[in-house]
């Protein structure tokens, strides 16, 4: 069965936001929120902050979409069933049962959720399911990083990209330890 996720590269992102704007184009994001956030080390949105002394500065990036969780609590926060976990692994939002109440929002520990203020529906990240469901076999941020950190794809066939990325190097998942089952592997293709 397919099983989508995504791989990251953190050695590769080089903080420029494309994935961001190019979700916002794809997905047509209202102004003000995105689907794809890219922090620094103080988990900010701040572009070119160092981290670390002179002469020992660093900076490092980490793109943060949806994690499409295997135990998502937004689905379980929500009242209305508009947020759902699908088969596939997405979690998606059906935009006419959702009632914009936020209860989604609040309840996700990764803050990638928003409710889109055009719409006041909730929005986040879809991994393009329109262009997956397409075979495109690829989500916009993937194809137009310019430094080829995101990956996306079916975690469950050994042979695709993002499982040969997860079995050969040691990955992270953010908030593991909660229990959500995050579907978002972050790796360094260089070891420190």
């Amino acid at each position: 069965m397919t099983k989508y996720g995504f791989a990251i590269n953190l050695h590769r992102c080089i903080g420029c936001r494309t994935c961001s704007i190019s979700c916002k184009m794809e997905n047509n994001v209202a102004d003000g929120t995105m689907r794809i956030r890219v922090l620094n080390d103080d988990e900010a949105l701040v572009y070119d902050v160092p981290t670390g002394s002179y002469p020992n500065l660093a900076m490092t990036w980490t793109p943060v979409p949806c994690q499409h969780c295997d135990n998502p609590p937004c689905v379980e926060a929500c009242p209305t069933g508009a947020s759902t976990k699908q088969d596939n692994g997405l979690v998606l939002i059906e935009a006419e049962e959702c009632i914009g109440c936020e209860s989604c929002v609040k309840a996700c520990p990764y803050d990638a959720r928003s409710i889109n203020p055009d719409t006041n529906i909730a929005d986040k990240c879809t991994m393009c399911e329109h262009r997956l469901l397409n075979g495109e076999q690829t989500t916009l941020c993937q194809l137009s990083c310019p430094g080829r950190a995101i990956v996306a794809g079916d975690l469950d066939d050994p042979e695709s990209g993002i499982a040969k990325i997860i079995a050969e190097n040691e990955t992270v998942r953010l908030l593991e330890e909660s229990g959500t089952g995050p579907n978002v592997y972050y790796w360094n293709s260089v070891r420190q």
